[in-house]
């Protein structure tokens, strides 16, 4: 049989470093792998569906998923994270708890970022700070196509130029919820902290309580290539699992890290999380999934809670069968 050659777009992390690399090789297939960091990636990939094959943030992927999607997602999830320690305030805001964020100035990248999506569901749920009373502002054009904001909503795109931190510092911003979040930003004590100072410690008391382990990506195939070949998703899950299990055992030789504590961090994580905190199924995903869905409706990144059967690959779906 003829190998399919499909191009991949993806990020280079410890769990995908081996299939980027060619290590590991997807039966079946020949991938043209373009490793891109996040924005570039996700800009080209929603602008013209650059890629045959293409690691996407969860709120893009929701928002696409509800208008009708030329493609659909496998269950590899390569980025995974908690989000209570990005969540900035600035200190003249008022803000002193959580659920003083109810009807404040809240600057996210965009719309449909997936720290935002899991941050709006989660104070509305746990603090009872409704996510139609925060007034959004952002910095970043939405990568949805035709998606127009739900008439209860307040948001407002910065001018060209401007950052949702550096009105967060001005204090024309009440708090900022933002994927990454710069040192030096947390380190503006006078203006600037962290809504959790302890985050950790919030962060593992949240997994303890939920088994949740936000999900901020996904790996989604277009459509065309699961219509012509189904087989290409189960191909592409074994090998992006392979890889993850390589770059899992290469990482925890801590002779491999600088940092004096690494083999201590590793224990605690394992003893958390268990052996395998990033499972490529949807079994063991369902929790997480469930409730981002249901985030995604609250939010106004969805018009209705979408099915997880809608998400992803026919083949993926036996083992909810």
């Amino acid at each position: 049989m003829e190998r399919l050659r499909l191009s991949l777009s993806c990020n280079e992390y410890d769990r995908t470093r081996f299939l980027v690399d060619g290590t590991v090789r997807a039966e079946g297939i020949d991938l043209n792998v373009v490793s891109l960091p996040s924005e570039e990636r996700h800009r080209r990939f929603s602008r013209d569906l650059e890629f045959d094959v293409c690691e996407l943030q969860m709120g893009v992927f929701l928002g696409w998923m509800a208008r009708g999607a030329p493609f659909t997602a496998i269950p590899v999830f390569p980025h995974r994270k908690f989000c209570h320690g990005n969540v900035l305030l600035n200190i003249g805001s008022g803000i002193q708890r959580p659920e003083d964020l109810a009807g404040k100035i809240i600057g996210m990248r965009a719309h449909f970022n997936p720290v935002s999506l899991w941050m709006r569901g989660l104070l509305q749920e746990e603090y009872g700070v409704p996510v139609r009373s925060l007034k959004i502002r952002t910095n970043q054009q939405e990568q949805v196509p035709g998606w127009r904001p739900p008439d209860w909503m307040e948001i407002e795109r910065l001018p060209k130029g401007q950052k949702v931190e550096d009105g967060l510092i001005r204090g024309e911003i009440d708090a900022c919820m933002l994927p990454e979040i710069n040192p030096k930003l947390v380190r503006r004590t006078s203006e600037v902290r962290r809504l959790w100072p302890n985050f950790r410690e919030v962060e593992k008391e949240y997994y303890l309580q939920t088994k949740i382990f936000p999900i901020r990506h996904v790996v989604v195939v277009k459509n065309s290539f699961l219509e012509r070949a189904p087989w290409v998703a189960q191909s592409l899950v074994a090998a992006f699992t392979k890889a993850k299990d390589i770059g899992i055992k290469h990482v925890s030789d801590t002779r491999r890290s600088f940092l004096a504590w690494y083999g201590a961090e590793l224990e605690e994580e394992r003893e958390l999380f268990g052996e395998d905190p990033w499972p490529y199924n949807i079994k063991d995903n369902r929790i997480v999934l469930e409730k981002m869905t249901r985030y995604a409706e609250m939010a106004g990144i969805t018009d209705r809670k979408l099915e997880i059967k809608e998400l992803f690959a026919e083949s993926a779906l036996d083992e909810l069968a």
